[in-house]
């Protein structure tokens, strides 16, 4: 995920995609737990798409 296409959202956008990738974060932890992960590299993938969109979210609330 680019950080144009994130900063292009609206928060509640933002909000559905960091519970999707959490979530896909969670199912990959299991996945390397019991050895059955095909793309290691998702990993990481997804731990920088969910701190892009933190960041981006604190961004666009207000304080």
């Amino acid at each position: 995920m680019k950080i144009a296409d994130v900063r292009s959202m609206t928060p509640d956008q933002l909000a559905d995609s960091l519970l999707s990738l959490k979530k896909e974060q969670f199912n990959l932890r299991f996945q390397a737990a019991t050895g059955q992960v095909d793309k290691t590299h998702r990993v990481e993938q997804i731990r920088r798409d969910i701190a892009r969109i933190k960041t981006v979210l604190h961004a666009k609330t207000p304080a």
